[in-house]
């Protein structure tokens, strides 16, 4: 997984929850990798509810519960690996490629659930985006920028609440509006990053 510093900042890893989750997880013998690969069962699970939404509303929900539960794998894994001492050669790649393969299964899920599946494909794209821009940064020898207003964790707390919503209203339309929002708050985001990058890379030039 990644460095401290290269890492997303969230608090939720220093609660005393979460720290005894990983250190169980760990305890178990599970790897951060499997952990990373557990995340994608837990998108595709959560995608396949959002194709089947049309059926029953309450599907919606398991739609939601996908979605928290990638995130908390996405967060499992590099406490295991950086605060349980199990990093690996192959930390760095489980922990980007697992979390575009979930970006795009539930955001493309969501597109479909919406009926405008063109909605989903966009929301993947940018934020294919935003990631390839922050990667891109670090490449360059930067620390990598997680700002939002459209990082991933923004993108999924939009993304739940449109689907709590769209449950309690059962009504489609409201996951198209959560797309719309995802993309127009992930194409800002992919703007900000660049000229963060921009003008760090000119105060080095100087």
């Amino acid at each position: 997984m990644a460095d401290r510093e290269n890492r997303r900042p969230l608090k939720t890893r220093q609660a005393g929850w979460a720290q005894a989750l990983a250190r169980a997880l760990g305890s178990a013998g599970l790897s951060p990798n499997a952990i990373s690969t557990i995340g994608i069962i837990f998108a595709a699970a959560g995608a396949w509810a959002f194709l089947q939404a049309g059926e029953s509303r309450w599907l919606w929900l398991g739609g939601a519960l996908g979605i928290q539960l990638r995130l908390l794998a996405n967060m499992l894994d590099g406490l295991v690996a950086v605060e349980g001492g199990r990093k690996s050669a192959t930390g760095p790649l489980f922990n980007e490629l697992p979390d575009r393969v979930e970006d795009a299964l539930l955001l493309i899920g969501a597109g479909y659930a919406s009926g405008v599946a063109e909605l989903g494909y966009g929301a993947t794209i940018l934020a294919f985006g935003t990631a390839y821009i922050r990667a891109s940064g670090g490449a360059l020898g930067l620390a990598q920028d997680f700002v939002g207003p459209m990082a991933k964790q923004h993108r999924m707390f939009v993304l739940t609440l449109g689907a709590l919503i769209a449950c309690a209203l059962d009504d489609g339309v409201v996951m198209q509006l959560t797309l719309w929002l995802i993309i127009a708050g992930s194409a800002v985001t992919c703007v900000i990053r660049t000229q963060r990058i921009a003008h760090l890379l000119k105060a080095q030039f100087r």
